[in-house]
């Protein structure tokens, strides 16, 4: 059995106790733009980013270490 880890802010998350991502959303008090992570024992992690997009890639790149495929899965134009 492998470890299913990912790295995030600082935070290193098992990726099996997480149970909700919420959508990216403009934080409180004009800090940027944030999504949570809510993890088993009702733990939740915030993740803020300065603008929009980044929050946007940051978030894209969880769902796809949750669902099991590689940061950057490149699509073979022919």
């Amino acid at each position: 059995m492998t470890d299913r880890t990912y790295d995030i802010q600082g935070f290193t998350l098992c990726l099996d106790k997480i149970v909700l991502l919420s959508a990216v959303f403009e934080a409180e008090n004009s800090e940027g733009w944030q999504f949570n992570i809510r993890l088993m024992g009702d733990v939740r992690v915030r993740i803020k980013r300065p603008d929009r997009p980044s929050a946007l890639l940051e978030r894209q790149m969880l769902v796809r270490a949750l669902n099991g495929l590689p940061p950057d899965e490149t699509e073979d134009p022919s």
